[in-house]
This record gives C-alpha cells, sequence and structure tokens, in this order.
C-alpha cells in the first residue's frame, strides 16, 4: 500500500481514524478544512462517529464505506467527516442528543447527516448495505439525503431547528434548579430499586450494563445503615456479574455488558473504565462484607489490566480491547467448543470443567452454535458430590484446567488493544489501583498506580496551560496531538492525586490537587449559574459545539459534574475554604429538583449529595509500629464516602505532610509531640480527642459515619 491510495485519515492520531485510512471514502478530520469545503461546494456533511473498539462500526466499515459503489456516492454527494467517540466525547455526546431525538436510539457507529455549517437534520446508528428487517439500505439512505438537501432545502432548515431546540432542551435545567435537600439520596436509591432484578442481579432486563456508581451508592448507605435491601441490591449483582459470562473466567476482566438478563453472552469488548469502576465495586463490597469472593474479583481485575491493559515500562493504562479478531467471528477469542476444550484437557479436568462452565456440544453463540460462552454455572460441591470427589481434588482439577484453557487461549490471534492512554480513563484506574492497594495489600499496584499518575503529571499537565486529554497515543506512526483537556480529565485527575495523598501522605499530590482543582474551576465553571461545562466554551466552534453542556447524567463514565463536586468537597475539607463548597453546593442545585428523577444514571451525583450531606471527615494516624498497622486497618475497614485516612511516620515532618485544615491542629496534639502512636479523627473542622487502640477508633468511626 502506498500513500497514493489512502486518505487523509493516514495523518489522524487515533486508532478508529488511522483504521480507516484505506477506505475509498475522502474521509476528513473534524475541523474548519472540512467545513470549509462543505460550504464552498454546498453540500451536506456525513458525520460517522465510532470507536476502535466498536464492533458495528467495523460491521459498516466493510459493508459500506470500503464498497466502492458506496463510496462514490458518498465522495460525489457529501463531505464525509469522521470522529472518534472516545478522542472527542464533546463532538459525540452532543450529535448523540440530536440522533435520539430524530430515531429514538443512540449508540455507536452514529450516523449523522448535516448542513454545511454542522447542524444535524437527520440521522441514525448502522444502516445495512441492503434493505433489511425495516432499516433502509445505507446506499438508498445516502442518496435520499443527497436529494433532500438540495431539493427540499427549506424542510431540511426546518427540521434542524426543531434539533436545535432538542440540543438546548437537553441540558436545560429550567424546573430543575432549587435548594439541594438530602432526600435525593433516597429517591434515586428508591428509583434503582424499583428496577433491580432480584434473580439476576443488576438493574433492568436487556440488554443489562454494570452501573457501577449505583452498586457503590448502596455500599456506602449501606455501610451507613445496615439495611438488608441494600445490601441484597450490590452482592447479589456483583456475585452474579462474576460468575457470569460477562466477566472473563480465565484472565479476569468484565466484558462491557451482557445481551442476557444472566449475564451470560457479552458484547466482547472490554474497556478501561467499566473494569475500574467495577473494581472500585468489588473492592469496597469486600470492604463493607468481607466477602472473600470480591477480593478476588478485584485481584483478578488487576491480573488481567497488569497482563494486557497496561503500559508496565513507563506507566499508564491503555484505552479497552477489542471483542473480535475479524468481522467473520463474534467474540471467538474467548469462546469454545466442547471439541477444543477437550483437546486441551485432560479426561477428569475435562469433567470437571464442562460441568463449571457449562460447556456442551451447543452453546450460545447464534452465529457458530458449537461455540461457548464460558461462565459458572456448577458450584463446586455440586461438582464433587456428582463425581464423587472431594472438593479439594475438583479445586485442583479446575484450577489446571483453568490455566490450561488459558494458555491454550493466547496462542489465539489476539483481539487489537487500544494503547491510547487516554488522561480522564487513566485517572479512574490510579483511583482504582490505590483504592485496591490499600484494602487488600497490594502494594505493586499502589506504585504502579502512582507511577502512571506521575506520568499524567509529567506529560499531560502545565499549571499555565492545563490538562491534556491524551497522554499518548496507540500507533507509534501517528503523530503526538496536544489535545485540550476535558472537565472529566480535570475532575477524576484532581481527585486522583487527592487518592495518592491519602495513599502516601506525600504533599505534592495534594498541591497537584489543588492546582488542578483550581484550574478545572477557572476553565470550565460557570460563575454566572453554578455547575461546570464540559468543554472550555470557545468562540466560533464548529457544528453544534458552541450548543452548552453540563454533564449530570452517568453515560458511561460518572458523570463530569458531580465528580467535580466531589473534588470541590474534598478540598474544603482540606483546605477549609468555602469557595470550594459553595461552587459544589451551587453545583448540586442545578439538577437538585429532579435529580431523584434519573434514577440510576444520577448515581454520581447521589454519591456527591453524600459527600454534602455528611460532614467530612480524616482520620490522621502518627506512628509506624504495630499498633499504627491497626489503627490505619480500623480506619480503611469501611469504604464509606467523605472519609480519608492518612497515616504519617514520626520519621515524617508531620506539619509538612498536612493540608492546612489539619496542620494547625494535629502537630499540636501533645501525644504527638510526645512521640505516641495515636489516631484523631477530625470532623468537620474539629477534632475530637485523640485514641490510641482500634476498639476506640472503631467506636468513634460507627458513630461519626451516621451522623448526618
Amino acid at each position: 500500500m502506498t500513500t497514493a491510495v489512502l486518505n487523509s485519515l493516514a495523518r489522524a492520531s487515533s486508532s478508529y481514524l488511522r483504521s480507516a485510512m484505506h477506505q475509498p471514502v475522502q474521509w476528513h478530520e473534524w475541523g474548519e478544512e472540512a467545513f470549509e469545503k462543505a460550504k464552498r461546494e454546498n453540500k451536506p456533511i456525513l458525520l460517522d462517529i465510532g470507536a476502535v473498539w466498536c464492533h458495528w462500526c467495523h460491521v459498516m466499515d466493510r459493508e459500506s464505506y470500503e464498497d466502492p459503489e458506496v463510496a462514490q456516492i458518498v465522495n460525489e454527494r457529501f463531505i464525509a467527516i469522521k470522529v472518534d467517540r472516545d478522542e472527542r466525547p464533546d463532538i459525540d455526546s452532543r450529535y448523540q442528543v440530536a440522533v435520539q431525538a430524530i430515531s429514538g436510539q443512540g449508540g455507536w457507529p452514529l450516523t449523522g447527516f448535516l448542513t454545511p455549517d454542522g447542524r444535524p437534520f437527520y440521522g441514525g446508528t448502522y444502516f445495512p448495505p441492503y434493505d433489511l428487517q425495516g432499516r433502509p439500505s445505507f446506499r438508498r439512505v445516502l442518496l435520499t439525503i443527497s436529494d433532500a438537501f438540495r431539493e427540499k432545502n427549506g424542510d431540511v432548515l426546518e427540521q434542524t431547528k426543531m434539533l436545535e431546540g432538542a440540543l438546548a432542551h437537553a441540558e436545560s435545567f429550567a424546573g430543575k434548579t432549587s435548594e439541594f435537600s438530602p432526600t435525593v439520596i433516597q429517591e434515586i436509591i428508591d428509583s434503582a430499586l424499583r428496577m433491580f432484578d432480584e434473580t439476576n442481579g443488576g438493574f433492568g432486563s436487556t440488554p443489562k450494563f454494570p452501573h457501577p456508581s449505583i452498586l457503590d451508592l448502596l455500599i456506602d448507605q449501606y455501610s451507613r445503615s445496615g439495611d438488608e435491601q441494600l445490601r441484597k441490591g450490590f452482592t447479589v449483582t456483583l456475585e452474579k456479574m462474576a460468575r457470569g459470562g460477562v466477566y472473563d473466567q480465565l484472565a479476569g476482566g468484565f466484558h462491557r455488558y451482557s445481551v442476557d438478563e444472566r449475564w451470560i453472552v457479552p458484547h466482547f469488548e472490554k474497556m478501561s473504565y467499566d473494569n475500574s469502576e467495577l473494581l472500585k465495586n468489588y473492592v469496597h463490597a469486600y470492604q463493607t462484607t468481607g466477602n472473600q469472593l470480591f477480593a478476588d474479583v478485584a485481584r483478578d481485575i488487576i491480573r488481567w489490566v497488569d497482563e494486557w491493559l497496561s503500559d508496565r515500562k513507563h506507566g499508564g493504562f491503555y484505552a479497552s480491547q477489542d471483542a473480535d479478531i475479524s468481522l467473520d467471528d463474534d467474540g471467538d477469542y474467548f469462546t469454545w467448543t466442547l471439541d477444543e476444550t477437550k483437546s486441551v484437557l485432560t479426561e477428569e479436568e475435562a469433567q470437571v470443567a464442562t460441568l463449571h462452565y457449562d460447556i456442551n456440544e451447543i452453546g450460545e453463540m447464534q452465529h457458530d452454535p458449537m461455540k461457548n460462552v464460558l461462565y459458572q454455572r456448577a458450584s463446586i460441591e455440586e461438582i464433587a458430590a456428582r463425581l464423587k470427589l472431594s472438593p479439594e481434588r475438583v479445586r485442583e482439577l479446575l484450577q489446571s484446567a483453568k490455566q490450561k484453557m488459558y494458555a491454550a487461549r493466547l496462542k489465539r490471534p489476539t483481539p487489537y488493544i487500544d494503547k491510547t492512554i487516554y488522561v480522564n480513563w487513566n485517572a479512574l484506574f490510579v483511583s482504582a489501583y490505590l483504592k485496591a492497594a490499600t484494602a487488600i495489600s497490594l502494594e505493586e499496584a499502589k506504585r504502579f498506580a502512582l507511577r502512571s499518575l506521575d506520568r499524567i503529571l509529567a506529560e499531560a499537565w502545565n499549571p499555565e496551560s492545563g490538562l491534556k486529554h491524551v497522554v499518548a497515543y496507540s500507533d507509534a506512526a501517528s503523530g503526538k496531538r496536544d489535545m485540550e483537556g476535558f472537565l472529566e480529565d480535570y475532575a477524576f485527575t484532581a481527585n486522583a492525586c487527592l487518592d495518592a495523598y491519602e495513599s502516601t501522605a506525600v504533599l505534592t499530590y495534594f498541591r497537584e490537587a489543588q492546582q488542578i482543582t483550581n484550574k478545572m474551576i477557572e476553565k470550565f465553571y460557570d460563575s454566572n449559574s453554578g455547575g461546570f461545562f464540559d468543554s472550555a466554551p470557545k468562540p466560533n466552534s464548529l457544528g453544534v459545539l458552541a450548543t452548552p453542556r453540563k454533564p449530570f447524567q452517568d453515560s458511561p463514565t460518572p458523570a463530569g459534574n458531580p465528580v467535580a463536586a466531589i473534588a470541590l468537597f474534598r478540598m474544603h475539607g482540606y483546605t477549609g475554604e468555602d469557595g470550594y463548597r459553595e461552587k459544589a453546593e451551587h453545583t448540586l442545585n442545578l439538577l437538585a429538583g429532579a435529580g431523584g428523577q434519573y434514577g440510576l444514571f444520577a448515581a454520581t451525583y447521589g454519591i456527591a449529595a453524600v459527600y454534602a450531606t455528611y460532614p467530612h471527615s480524616q482520620v490522621v494516624i502518627v506512628g509506624e509500629d504495630e499498633t499504627a498497622k491497626q489503627l490505619y486497618s480500623q480506619a480503611i475497614s469501611s469504604p464509606v464516602f467523605g472519609r480519608s485516612a492518612i497515616q504519617l511516620k514520626f520519621s515524617q515532618a508531620v506539619v509538612q505532610n498536612l493540608p492546612p485544615a489539619l496542620a494547625a491542629t494535629v502537630p499540636e496534639l501533645p501525644a504527638v509531640k510526645a512521640g505516641k502512636t495515636t489516631a484523631v479523627v477530625c470532623s468537620g473542622f474539629s477534632c475530637k480527642p485523640p485514641v490510641n487502640t482500634s476498639e476506640q477508633l472503631k467506636q468513634l468511626l460507627s458513630t461519626e459515619s451516621s451522623a448526618a
């Protein structure tokens, strides 16, 4: 292949765009050049938004965009723009709203038709190459839209006005703004529990997504109240998911979602943000319940990420792993026929593995009925009784079968790993690794998380210009771009820096958190009506990027505004500066009148509401002997939001390693001055008398966690 046959995406940086550089469509990247050309030639814009991990994006690429006849229609009648939704979430989020208003559904690939200045007038998701099950063929859509643009331009412009209204309404908080009330926490929980599947876990029916933020909210509220209904909501869900096919039973890590309500058949792509947030869920559930299964799954997620989704040399977490090797398979890398299973196992191992993972002649995959998704159907005890073996022997056989099957799977062609390192998703994983390292004593996970955060701070953060969105792209041949960071990059990184401070007691991380938080306020905060814009407002924005957005709904990552509010509440607790809390409260007020109506999609808003409702508290432990370890273990035993634990050694300069709100008090305590191991609980800017035993600390914290 020579550069002569490549389109302009050969100059792109993103993996998704570069995967289309050989197509006969004359693709453009989003930018002035494409819009100027559309205006100059008075052609509508064909906008394709997708991602490198998206199966149906690749299907449409092969069926339509690689078809010379379709490409000719596109090239003659449209200006074609391709966008990577991971690289440009600001573009994706706005056009998703427009296409949902047109077709009633969104998703990827997102196929939009725009006027030359970028206003949407028609769209959909996947279009087949031929008329199929009520969906018009893509050829027919292209020709019809092109004709309508030329011959019925008045109707097209009328449609754009209607969609402009839908876009404006999507981010309107009229009637929603009011005084924040803690009752919204219970409203969100009640709404989610009405959707709870008591049999299979999860929320709603099919397709079934994990929704990690609502699980974390349930865990927090159960930790405070002991309400068994809340416990059931998260334990049943996490157990069923861990035993289902949505979880990779051999390598660890979760696929993106399940197409069935029992978590058995997944969409096989694995996303960074799903696994970071689910890692937090399993760690928090383990802390709350002591259930060893949850700790095992957390370790397994880390095992998979360490092996597949991380840059071990430089630090950093990769973006995703594809579902498929090619368009001719559907998760074939992850699934097994009975013959494939028997070919790599002894007869005894195969007996155990086929019962445990429900591997039969007929499996679950429609495209190849012989293919089985591995999920845990029969327990160790059931298999032991059936085969008349001891449970210990069944465990041995299952472990050796698992190792052999994984070794055999490693010889298969491996689905593509997008090695792009996004700041927002990396910050989520830094926080998750640090929480796991603290709760289940994983020093290597802590080291890698800190190295990854240090890389973000070194390569993507500048106190003057701010944060970038991308640390490094997957393809070494791609040009490096200094893409400006979004609200999520700032909010997630500020919280990750605070987590790093709490994990290490190194005040540098706190200072970085404060700088990033201040820059986030400067760039994104709306000083007129409160709340944060998802991207820095710019004059002369292309397309509908000028439409302001203040994201409050989790989709699919935690929403930017409530996470920003959480960072502000935490900064207030460490500094005592009222401006942080005021901005956080103004942000929560924007959705206060309707937070409960969004249910589980407002779960991160519910978590921010917890920070607003309960007094912030810090447990400072000074000492490095066995008593100090016991005190620290007690301080981190419950995962309630709004409580931090910091351990300082006497060898550290205590004053120099505490933020302002604590530095004024803790070092002056007689026990600290005397060099005696002690724990101090400070809540709402007042510190309680120091305690010296874990039992005393437990009593103190149990009283404090339920006070609202």
